[in-house]
């Protein structure tokens, strides 16, 4: 079997930065509202990785920073 012709329209992909690492963020606190709120969407859901472009740490950190801040009455769970 001949192998496949490679496809001319597939680009390369462009790794955009992680928001949070470009700002020189070492700690994501979960008391800091306005570094969160750009990682959630109109639902108060968490955003995806791929959607908000954050690295796999920070995402990690952030849904904990998220989580911790929806416990303490800072972020609704959910909106209506």
């Amino acid at each position: 079997m001949p192998p496949r012709p490679k496809s001319k329209d597939r680009r390369p992909r462009k790794d955009k930065p992680c928001p949070i690492c470009s700002q020189g963020i070492e700690y994501i606190d979960y008391k800091d509202l306005a570094l969160l709120k750009p990682f959630l969407n109109e639902r108060a859901k968490i955003k995806a990785r791929r959607t908000s472009g954050a690295c796999a740490k920070c995402q990690v950190q952030l849904a904990a920073a998220v989580k911790n801040a929806r416990e303490m009455a800072l972020i609704p769970y959910t909106t209506r």
